[in-house]
């Protein structure tokens, strides 16, 4: 292994046979591992049986640590990043130490594995040669902003969203791009209660609201406009 680098490893977003045997691998040779939950990757490593130094990177120390793990590469540490599930940096945390690694010219490696947002674009049936990924829509300020923009777009729209706002987007998606757009809202992906329910923004509407709670990470994938 190479000394002085960092690997953002994937994790599974569900099932846990879904780790490959590279980023098994590496995850075992690493000196240490920065995790966004450190409890969450705690119990992958010891499903795993690996066991490895976890220090916590998350949302709400990223911007005050990226130079300190930074030097520690470049002092010759192998450090390993996992976020709770997926693909570190995809609407997690991650870019900002990325890039300083980048403009400090210390190798990067990002090993290819689970993220959500693909098996719900593919699962949807609706094109995918040419879509666009948005990750979180912005809670308050700007929007619907945002969303009126999106109604425009042409190529098929992937979205992240939490349960408790789903309904609620939804219905803000529809007041936009009309009750008749198509989309498909993935949660649960990989897991044993995996829905992917697909219909028109109203039908959608709907099936959420007679739902007593909605669970799991949600991914909706909307069509573009014609």
């Amino acid at each position: 292994m190479e000394a002085g680098k960092l690997y953002l490893v994937p994790t599974p977003i569900g099932n846990l046979e879904d780790i490959t045997l590279r980023a098994i691998r590496i995850l075992k040779e690493v000196d240490l591992i920065l995790a966004e939950d450190t409890r969450t990757t705690g119990n992958l490593l010891k499903h795993l049986e690996i066991s490895k130094p976890l220090k916590s990177f998350h949302i709400h120390n990223e911007h005050k640590i990226v130079q300190h793990w930074a030097t520690q590469i470049e002092e010759g540490q192998t450090i390993a990043l996992c976020s709770d599930a997926g693909t570190p940096a995809i609407s997690d945390p991650g870019f900002l130490l990325v890039r300083e690694c980048v403009q400090k010219g210390i190798a990067v490696e990002c090993l290819p594995g689970a993220t959500a947002f693909v098996p719900a674009l593919v699962n949807s049936g609706l094109p995918n040669d040419r879509f666009i990924f948005e990750g979180f829509l912005p809670h308050k300020k700007g929007r619907q902003t945002r969303v009126q923009a999106l109604a425009e777009e042409e190529r098929t729209i992937v979205l992240y969203e939490s349960p408790h706002r789903l309904v609620k987007s939804l219905q803000q998606l529809a007041e936009f791009m009309g009750e008749d757009r198509q989309a498909c809202v993935s949660r649960e992906l990989t897991k044993m209660h995996e829905e992917n329910a697909r219909g028109t923004l109203a039908e959608l509407i709907t099936h959420f609201s007679q739902k007593e709670k909605v669970k799991g990470e949600i991914v909706i994938v909307i069509e573009g406009k014609k």
